[in-house]
């Protein structure tokens, strides 16, 4: 609970510019949670995620880290039937991303985004590419309550 208090502290100053109303994100990399928080700050859900293997800021394609800083949900694709090929000699997954892809207009990156997952054990890991991963049920619920254009806000990693 501090954490969360101090967290909140330190976001207001960053808060995305929103409409009023609108929620917004907030993906706590060293707490592995992602929060949707109400345009006054205040906490509307929390999800444990996974993130990226690799930790500081997105550098470079194939570094395996989460990019750190304040991005736009710029599409929201039905994932289900996408495979995605781990190389790790299981060829491609069908349904690896769960049914949601949240893809973010990251700067330099096409294929950052937040998503569901064929492995729900993953979840509060370091394991992933670079993307945001929470369990099936909970990218159902975030993408009921958010919409193109959502802004996410990426807290740096504390090294």
């Amino acid at each position: 609970m501090i954490r969360f208090l101090l967290l909140l502290t330190l976001l207001l100053p960053l808060r995305p510019e929103e409409p009023e109303g609108e929620p917004y994100i907030v993906v706590d990399k060293p707490a592995m949670t992602l929060m949707l928080m109400a345009a006054d700050g205040t906490l509307i859900q929390a999800y444990p995620i996974a993130c990226g293997i690799g930790f500081g800021n997105k550098t470079r394609r194939g570094d395996h880290k989460t990019p750190e800083g304040t991005f736009p949900i710029n599409e929201i694709l039905a994932s289900s039937s996408i495979p995605h090929d781990f190389r790790d000699g299981k060829g491609p997954i069908v349904g690896a991303y769960g049914p949601w892809f949240l893809r973010l207009d990251v700067p330099g990156y096409w294929d950052i985004g937040i998503h569901g997952t064929h492995l729900p054990e993953s979840i509060g890991t370091r394991t992933t590419e670079g993307c945001i991963r929470l369990r099936n049920k909970d990218i159902l619920d975030l993408k009921s309550r958010i919409h193109l254009g959502t802004k996410v806000t990426i807290l740096p990693d504390i090294e």
